[in-house]
Protein backbone atom coordinates (compact mmCIF):
# COMPACT_ATOMS: atom_id res chain seq x y z
CA UNK A 1 0.00 0.00 0.00
CA UNK A 2 1.22 3.48 -1.04
CA UNK A 3 0.39 6.63 0.60
CA UNK A 4 0.25 9.82 -0.95
CA UNK A 5 0.05 12.89 1.50
CA UNK A 6 -2.27 15.67 -0.56
CA UNK A 7 -2.07 19.48 -0.98
CA UNK A 8 -5.00 21.79 -1.32
CA UNK A 9 -7.94 19.80 -0.81
CA UNK A 10 -10.19 18.27 1.84
CA UNK A 11 -9.11 14.66 1.74
CA UNK A 12 -5.63 14.50 3.92
CA UNK A 13 -3.87 11.53 2.09
CA UNK A 14 -4.81 8.55 -0.46
CA UNK A 15 -3.65 4.96 -0.03
CA UNK A 16 -3.74 3.00 -2.72
CA UNK A 17 -1.83 0.10 -4.71
CA UNK A 18 -0.83 -0.80 -8.26
CA UNK A 19 0.03 -4.37 -9.75
CA UNK A 20 1.40 -4.53 -13.25
CA UNK A 21 0.10 -0.96 -14.22
CA UNK A 22 -3.51 -1.39 -13.14
CA UNK A 23 -4.88 0.37 -10.20
CA UNK A 24 -6.10 -2.29 -8.01
CA UNK A 25 -7.63 -0.44 -4.87
CA UNK A 26 -7.60 3.35 -3.55
CA UNK A 27 -8.71 4.51 -0.61
CA UNK A 28 -9.16 8.42 -0.03
CA UNK A 29 -8.96 9.95 3.88
CA UNK A 30 -10.94 12.64 4.53
CA UNK A 31 -12.70 14.88 1.53
CA UNK A 32 -16.14 14.43 0.11
CA UNK A 33 -17.46 10.93 0.74
CA UNK A 34 -19.74 10.87 -1.68
CA UNK A 35 -16.98 11.88 -4.34
CA UNK A 36 -13.83 9.96 -3.24
CA UNK A 37 -16.06 6.88 -3.35
CA UNK A 38 -16.99 7.27 -6.46
CA UNK A 39 -13.55 8.06 -8.01
CA UNK A 40 -12.03 5.00 -6.33
CA UNK A 41 -14.81 2.52 -7.86
CA UNK A 42 -14.07 4.15 -11.41
CA UNK A 43 -10.43 3.75 -11.32
CA UNK A 44 -9.82 0.32 -9.62
CA UNK A 45 -9.53 -1.87 -12.51
CA UNK A 46 -7.73 0.77 -14.97
CA UNK A 47 -4.22 1.34 -16.24
CA UNK A 48 -2.28 3.57 -14.45
CA UNK A 49 -1.66 5.48 -17.79
CA UNK A 50 -5.21 6.03 -18.03
CA UNK A 51 -6.31 7.05 -14.68
CA UNK A 52 -3.48 10.07 -15.01
CA UNK A 53 -4.94 10.82 -18.59
CA UNK A 54 -8.46 11.00 -17.61
CA UNK A 55 -8.18 12.79 -13.77
CA UNK A 56 -5.14 15.17 -14.31
CA UNK A 57 -5.86 18.77 -14.33
CA UNK A 58 -9.65 19.15 -12.73
CA UNK A 59 -9.94 21.20 -10.62
CA UNK A 60 -11.95 21.79 -7.67
CA UNK A 61 -12.83 25.30 -7.41
CA UNK A 62 -10.03 27.92 -7.65
CA UNK A 63 -7.68 25.56 -5.52
CA UNK A 64 -5.59 24.60 -8.87
CA UNK A 65 -6.18 21.12 -8.07
CA UNK A 66 -9.21 18.27 -6.38
CA UNK A 67 -9.09 15.10 -5.37
CA UNK A 68 -9.11 13.54 -8.33
CA UNK A 69 -6.39 15.66 -9.45
CA UNK A 70 -4.12 14.57 -6.69
CA UNK A 71 -4.72 10.81 -7.05
CA UNK A 72 -3.63 11.51 -11.00
CA UNK A 73 -0.62 13.19 -9.02
CA UNK A 74 0.15 10.31 -6.66
CA UNK A 75 -0.33 7.54 -9.34
CA UNK A 76 2.56 9.37 -11.48
CA UNK A 77 4.54 10.05 -8.70
CA UNK A 78 4.19 6.35 -8.16
CA UNK A 79 5.16 5.64 -11.60
CA UNK A 80 8.60 7.03 -11.30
Amino acid sequence: MTTFKTNGVCSKAIHFDTENGVVKSVDFEGGCAGNTNGISSLVVGMPIDDVIKKLSGIQCGARGTSCPDQLARALSDARR
